[in-house]
């Protein structure tokens, strides 16, 4: 009889444990929503009362994760296949937060990840790492030239780092094969489906996209490689989202999931609803049992109201036809005088030859922001100017100020960027202590950023900007030190009614091309001088033009004076205390002096530039004679005696024609 008790005991663990193994090899499940749903979620990820997974809400440099809590068992020739439906919502139609990815991790904490163009994955010491186990499909809104993305609207197939191996733009072909291709717009704030499909066995990843309820297309892209080589046998699947500067929710509407086969196909009709774009609809007016009159006296009094904020607006700002394509760039008066509490002195950051600065608070959002406030007595090119101003509104990269619109009333026009808490590069320079604060490897930092921020306006953006003041007082720097350049563009916008490349030279003595004077006429080589300039400002702790002791110094002439005894190392910033890194310092004085040599067709691209300072190309020897001895920087300066006379302390600051200074205003 005890044997029997004992036969029938293993009987059942043997068929429990095969009943296990099993499930192991075909996990699934599937959620239509996910109210009531046993979800792992950490940050800004939650549930709604509606069962919407929000993995982000309208905040700054958030991220939200979202995983399924049990881990999934993943053999040598595991296969999966996933679909889920999502939407991104951001609070402003033309911009947006970082995006989504789906992720498989050994992990649900993603420990160290970060915000903004990390997705959440990674951060800048681990990006890359093989020891990550991570695969992600990333549905980016944010280009990103660090990690080589293709545009601000794509999806990409990402192993332990954010430089994907396979990127599409977004979008499906509707006709069934591979033609046909139509774009989507990831931050459209509508709903769109993603399939994720891996055959174990042929080692092939296949990714589409397609709008909701439209039949599944073919792949948007597709990849043979073995994703076994990258996972570990236990692994989480789930979702990572990031907001930037942008205030963006991020949605998943509907999940499904299978090891081993084909994920069971979503019902759209029982996912939940995604929360109400804009204003709520007003009803009809009931025409049943109401007499005519009540809608007669509705319209006259709409009328009346409306004609009432017509005139309210009319006296309070100026608003013209053509500004109403403009609508999402420009502030009301009444939010920007809120913001910073009537312009009062306690807000004012500084002033500068077009105006005030101040900083504000936008009551809407809470976010932080700096406002100029510039005259304009003439109407004479006002809509070119607003479209330009517009225009550089759109750029968008991580080592660049954003501008975020304008607002114009009566005899001035007010523009609004990020606040920059950290200030302005050159108060860190050069603000008298013994001892600077900033190390070199922050100053290698901002060196790159701001070579970065310059390549995007010379070769990353759909249009040539020539930036025309790259300076340290231009370089402001975020919470997180990183560099930004401001003023891009600004100093062109504001010659309307004159040619500025014939007529005025724009820029700071000690920044400008000797080949500008002659000229008059901005070019990328000339961007390329200044930063050189900029580049000679950091290493060696001195303004271009430097006066000691009354004397008038070319700085760069000093350097390559001493450069040419082989003495270099001498013109090091004394207060970095001799802790650099020796390779790093004479790359930046070596490639300062190549992008300000005297001709134009010498100095590198800022592609090069980008090159040499990553290490991927060699920066070439710099022959004497290939440097054309003889302090050519001076020459070009011949006309201009007058601003050496006045440049009477190393602090000031002499403009040409038009200043860009203030924007070290927007900075506390």
């Amino acid at each position: 009889m005890a044997n029997i008790v004992v036969f029938n005991t293993l009987l059942c663990l043997l068929l429990l444990f095969k009943t296990k193994a099993s499930t192991s090899h075909n996990e699934s499940f599937i959620f239509n929503g996910f109210r009531g749903a046993n979800m792992s979620l950490n940050s800004q990820a939650k549930i709604t009362s509606n069962g919407l997974l929000r993995l982000t809400n309208t905040t700054k440099q958030q991220m939200g994760h979202a995983f399924y809590p049990t881990s999934l068992h993943f053999n040598k020739s595991f296969s999966f296949s996933t679909t889920f439906v999502f939407a991104i919502v951001p609070r402003d139609a033309q911009v947006s937060g970082n995006g989504i990815a789906f992720v498989l991790s050994p992990n649900t904490d993603l420990p160290g990840s970060k915000p903004n163009q990390y997705l959440g994955l990674f951060n800048s010491q681990n990006n890359g790492n093989s020891s990550n186990h991570i695969v992600a499909v990333e549905l980016d809104t944010i280009l990103n030239n660090e990690f080589g993305d293709i545009d601000d609207n794509h999806v990409g197939i990402d192993v332990n780092g954010l430089r994907s191996v396979k990127a599409h733009t977004a979008g499906y072909f509707s006709d069934g094969t591979n033609r046909g291709f139509r774009n989507l717009g990831l931050i459209s704030g509508q709903p769109m489906q993603l399939w994720v499909e891996y055959d174990g066995p042929n080692k092939e990843l296949n990714v589409t996209l397609s709008p909701i309820r439209v039949s599944k297309p073919v792949p948007l892209m597709s990849i043979t490689m073995d994703l076994s080589e990258f996972t570990l046998d236990s692994m989480y699947a789930g979702f990572s989202s990031t907001t930037g500067p942008f205030l963006t929710s991020h949605y998943i509407l509907g999940w499904s999931f299978r090891i081993n086969g084909r994920a069971q196909d979503l019902d759209l009709s029982a996912l939940p609803s995604l929360p109400r774009l804009g204003p709520k609809e007003k009803p009809k007016v009931l025409t049943v049992g109401l007499p005519v009159i009540l809608s007669v006296v509705a319209l006259t009094t709409a009328s009346i109201v409306g004609v009432m904020l017509w005139r309210r607006r009319k006296f309070a700002e100026v608003m013209e036809d053509w500004e109403i394509e403009y609508g999402p760039h420009r502030f009301s008066y009444k939010e920007l005088y809120t913001a910073t509490r009537g312009f009062r002195e306690r807000e004012l950051l500084g002033a500068g030859g077009f105006g005030r600065v101040y900083k504000g608070v936008l009551p809407k959002n809470k976010c932080d922001v700096a406002i100029k406030r510039v005259s304009h007595e003439s109407r004479q090119g006002m809509r070119e100017f607003v479209a330009e101003i517009v225009s550089i509104g759109r750029l968008r990269h991580r080592n660049i100020v954003q501008l975020l619109g304008y607002c114009r009333r009566k005899g001035e026009l007010l523009l609004v960027y990020d606040y920059m808490p950290n200030g302005s590069l050159d108060k860190l320079l050069f603000n008298g202590a013994k001892k600077d604060g900033l190390g070199w490897s922050q100053r290698f930092r901002i060196v790159r950023g701001v070579a970065s921020g310059l390549l995007y306006l010379h070769e990353g953006w759909e249009q040539l900007v020539i930036h025309r003041d790259v300076k340290s007082s231009n370089v402001l720097l975020d919470g997180e030190m990183n560099a930004r350049l401001g003023d891009f563009g600004l100093a062109r916008l504001y010659d309307h009614g004159t040619d500025p490349q014939t007529t005025h030279v724009v820029g700071t003595l000690g920044y400008l091309a000797p080949e500008l004077p002659k000229t008059g006429k901005g070019t990328t080589t000339t961007d390329v001088f200044s930063f050189g300039a900029f580049l000679l400002e950091v290493a060696c702790g001195r303004r271009p033009i430097d006066i000691q002791a009354e004397e008038t110094m070319n700085t760069m002439d000093w350097v390559l004076d001493h450069w040419l005894k082989g003495t270099v190392m001498e013109t090091v910033d004394e207060r970095l205390g001799g802790k650099y890194a020796l390779e790093e310092v004479e790359l930046v004085l070596k490639l300062g002096l190549l992008c300000t040599h005297v001709v134009p067709s010498a100095r590198p691209s800022m592609r090069q530039v980008m090159q040499f300072l990553d290490r991927d190309v060699e920066l070439p020897d710099l022959s004497p004679d290939y440097m054309n001895v003889g302090k050519p920087h001076m020459e070009g300066y011949q006309g201009f005696d007058d601003f050496f006379m006045s440049y009477a302390t190393s602090s000031d600051h002499v403009l040409l024609h038009t200043s860009t200074d203030e924007m070290s205003l927007l900075s506390g």
